[in-house]
């Protein structure tokens, strides 16, 4: 017997465990393959809506494919998230009082893995406690064994071919943690700081020329001025020379097309070591690329005495003076603009000119490139491949190296005379060192580690036993769909499919489905300063996983980001309590699946309607489910479950099941057969009540929904059933919303008439006249037009008229005066909205959350209006 109230919590208790103890979890082994990888969250992360929304599509999916027969492998796994997990165990060491340089690189990394055992499976936990449901047992990290072993023979391989080397570039550079970071890591903040204007003097005394800057202190590195090569205001100087103040260097005025004559004075000062731009201009002009930084962020021994070990920014300070001073500083203003920080350390970032390890992207993009052009990956939607073909058209080379301890450590070895072997293992790069040195030498290994993003790229091979070789590399490889958020299309995307390439031959998915942000109920973006972020695993514990996930899926169209907060959580605990509820009903009425039981044969108009609208429901969901259009999928279930199931059909069935015989059985198998059915839909959704309720109202197999069939398409011929109860359900609508927005009082019984029904409406009248007056509130359905005075509201359905007079119940005057005034209130209010939207300022200065609320709250008010407007044209005077 099922429980009188839905408890989430005890219907979700034990069954990950049980699913995973049954096999549940793994690949059956027939069956066409189906993979999905999943994105490896950090090791030292908890969950968060992002991860919510992301692994609920992925389970969605697996779930939904195991049931299709598929032979299902979803791989799961965890990113050692290098500079995020040496920080946290960097703070556990100072609040100890001590730090990783006082104890040592291994006894440091030592200690990472231990806090790795200890701390470092709570996210695992809480994939789990959502319902995530992959083959758990296969689960790897970006730091074991084989990858690790995979990650090395990556490096070498494509060091061989000259695809790996190392570089002086700019990278950006963290002053803090004292390494180089990527982009993804680099946050831009808008400050307000100052724009500052200095005349440098020409070299021949003939006047000067001015440019301006937000980094005075970046001056002491100049190497050159640029200017636009067609600004005829400094065509003449093109090849002159500036002495530089303050320091006494002379540098050249270049043309380069870089420079912009319509910004500022068109003259920029080029700073090759401390700026990305500039330092492509300088390489494309030949000036001297000048570090004036030490890792600190302190100014080093390159610049005059009288600023050598000053912090940048105490630098910047004592610059502006002294230039002020010298009688260059030509003037001072209010600036706001951008500035790079540190996603970790809340720092500054600066360009910093060091000798990195790079990667050849720009060669190993062309495959990638080429990939999506001719369509072996496609994006979902499909907009997203320009996003990904301009980042990969305008890629540069990529900095893998990092300066950490905690990481993959670079595979190379310098000699004593700083040659370098780049092999597999240090015994390996011993043995290429006797053969270069002709004796035995002591080697030195790179103390850099690799980019985490290096590792992450090789995730869709590595993890089926890349390079070793398996018979599962070879049957799940390519993966069928990558689902991942926009934010990391070019971090992690662009890189799988640039190693994937490479190294197997094939794209590494042939689909990748790009999701949005989770934002708030009002449409913000969440975040710890706003105080608006939701806790995923909160709301799981007050209303369920199930409760969760539907929410999610419910709000996820395509290309949109999605507004989600408790109280939509909270409305969807609500659906999984009326679908609890239904299956309670229909126990209570001995609904029981029969093993003989034909839909296509079920004989009442009643039966005949809900297996033909389920039929239909089981098509669309299988086809958004195909499309990745979770929204439509969830939504058509919703509408089925709420509106036609339990709100129509169970109710119309009552009376039948009341009354016994052959109809009421009927009724009972076909409601057992529909709740099987909706709870297989259901189950890549809401998998723990789905299978409660199968196993406990349906008997069946004790953890088997997870494998169960999927729902096979069924031919109905309705013969009339969907036409006929369609119209019952409008005319009952119809009646119920009019009485409604009249406000008429509910426990009034009115009388409803029609003039000339034909033959058909007739039977359907004899038919169906007590589900109707029971369910409308009615006294009476009658033939004819009613005679009485005091208004009448009507109602139309399939052309015909039903009219119900309202003498006694209602003042139709009364109620015309109040629909007026409110229409009149809507239409000034959606025609000042319209004023707002249609001013173009607005639109594009607005924030775009404000916009979109205000287009959300125009459509609200025109739909009220609309109502009110049929409410309206409802009262007929008599």
């Amino acid at each position: 017997m099922l429980d009188k109230t839905y408890d989430p919590a005890a219907v979700e208790a034990g069954r990950d465990e049980a699913w995973e103890a049954a096999g549940r979890y793994r690949p059956r082994g027939a069956g066409t393959p189906y993979c999905i990888m999943m994105p490896p969250p950090n090791v030292t992360g908890s969950l968060h809506m992002g991860h919510a929304l992301n692994h609920t599509v992925q389970d969605t999916l697996v779930r939904f494919k195991r049931m299709q027969g598929r032979d299902v492998l979803w791989q799961p796994g965890t990113d050692h998230a290098g500079i995020a997990t040496q920080m946290v165990v960097e703070r556990e060491l100072a609040a100890e009082g001590t730090s990783r340089r006082a104890i040592g690189r291994e006894a440091f990394v030592d200690r990472v893995w231990q806090w790795k055992a200890e701390s470092g499976r709570t996210i695992v936990a809480q994939l789990r406690r959502l319902g995530a449901s992959p083959d758990w047992s296969r689960e790897r990290f970006t730091m074991d064994d084989g990858l690790s072993a995979a990650v090395r023979r990556a490096f070498v391989s494509l060091h061989r071919e000259g695809l790996i080397y190392k570089d002086e570039r700019l990278v950006n550079w963290d002053c803090q943690l004292h390494t180089a970071i990527s982009d993804l890591e680099v946050v831009s903040k808008e400050v307000d700081g100052q724009l500052w204007h200095f005349a440098y003097p020409l070299e021949d005394g003939s006047g000067s020329i001015t440019v301006a800057t937000t980094r005075p202190e970046t001056m002491l590195g100049d190497t050159g001025v640029a200017v636009h090569p067609e600004d005829e205001r400094y065509r003449d100087l093109v090849g002159k020379h500036v002495v530089l103040p303050l320091v006494g260097r002379r540098i050249p005025i270049v043309a380069d097309e870089y420079s912009d004559p319509e910004k500022g004075t068109g003259a920029v000062k080029i700073t090759p070591a401390h700026d990305f731009n500039d330092f492509e201009v300088g390489r494309r002009r030949g000036l001297e690329a000048l570090n004036i930084l030490d890792p600190d962020g302190r100014l080093n021994d390159t610049v005059p005495a009288a600023y050598r070990g000053l912090d940048r920014f105490a630098a910047r300070d004592r610059v502006v003076a002294d230039l002020d001073a010298a009688g260059v500083l030509v003037k001072t203003e209010p600036y706001r603009y951008m500035v790079p920080f540190g996603d970790r350390s809340n720092t500054v970032i600066e360009p910093y000119l060091t000798d990195q390890w790079f990667c050849d992207a720009p060669t190993l993009a062309k495959d990638a490139i080429a990939a999506v052009e001719d369509g072996r990956t496609t994006f979902v939607p499909a907009n997203w491949a320009a996003t990904y073909f301009d980042w990969m058209r305008n890629i540069q080379p990529w900095c893998i190296s990092r300066q950490l301890w905690w990481g993959h450590r670079i595979p190379a070895w310098y000699g004593p005379d700083g040659a370098v072997f780049v092999e597999e293992s240090e015994a390996d790069a011993h043995a290429a060192a006797r053969a270069h040195y002709g004796r035995e030498v002591a080697l030195e290994q790179d103390p850099d580690v690799l980019d985490t993003w290096f590792s992450s790229g090789l995730w869709p091979f590595s993890t089926l036993d890349w390079p070793a070789g398996s018979s599962e590399l070879q049957r799940y490889y390519p993966t069928d769909v990558l689902v991942t958020g926009f934010d990391i299309i070019f971090f992690w995307v662009a890189r799988m499919m640039m190693q994937g390439l490479h190294f197997m031959g094939e794209v590494p998915f042939r689909e990748v489905y790009i999701h949005g942000l989770v934002r708030d109920e009002a449409g913000q973006k969440m975040s710890k300063s706003k105080g608006n972020i939701v806790d995923p695993l909160q709301l799981v514990e007050d209303y369920g996983a199930d409760a969760l996930r539907f929410a999610i899926l419910a709000s996820l169209a395509q290309g949109r980001d999605i507004k989600l907060g408790e109280s939509r959580v909270q409305g969807y605990r609500n659906f999984v309590t009326k679908l609890w509820n239904a299956a309670r009903f229909c126990e209570l009425q001995d609904c029981r699946p029969e093993p003989a039981f034909a839909p296509e044969a079920v004989e009442t108009t009643l039966n005949r309607w809900i297996v033909a609208d389920l039929a239909a429901t089981r098509d669309v969901v299988t086809a958004a489910l195909e499309g990745y259009r979770f929204n439509e999928a969830a939504l058509a279930l919703y509408r089925f479950v709420w509106d036609r199931f339990c709100d129509w059909y169970l109710e119309l069935a009552k009376p039948v099941l009341d009354a016994g015989g052959p109809a009421a059985a009927e009724t009972r198998a076909t409601a057992a057969w529909v709740l099987g059915r909706v709870f297989r839909l259901l189950h890549p959704m809401m998998p723990f009540v789905t299978e409660a309720l199968d196993e406990q109202l349906l008997g069946a197999e004790p953890h088997g929904l997870i494998v169960a069939d999927w729902p096979a398409p069924v031919a109905v011929d309705d013969g009339g059933a969907r036409a006929e109860i369609e119209w019952l359900i409008a005319l009952v609508s119809e009646i119920r919303t009019a009485r409604s927005e009249l406000r008429v009082p509910a426990s009034a019984r009115l009388a409803l008439w029609i003039a000339e029904p034909d033959a058909a409406v007739r039977a359907r009248l004899a038919a169906w006249r007590p589900a109707i007056e029971r369910l409308a509130r009615l006294d009476g359905v009658h033939e004819g037009m009613p005679e009485s005075a005091g208004g009448t509201l009507q109602v139309v359905v399939d052309g015909l008229t039903y009219v119900v007079p309202l003498a006694g119940h209602v003042d139709v005057d009364e109620e015309r005066a109040r629909l007026d005034k409110e229409m009149a209130k809507l239409e000034a209010d959606v025609a000042r909205l319209d004023r707002k939207l249609a001013n173009p300022q607005f639109v594009a200065k607005a924030p775009e959350d404000v916009v979109e609320e205000q287009r959300e709250r125009r459509a609200e008010r025109a739909a009220t209006l609309a109502r009110l407007e049929a409410a309206a044209a409802r009262l007929e005077g008599r």
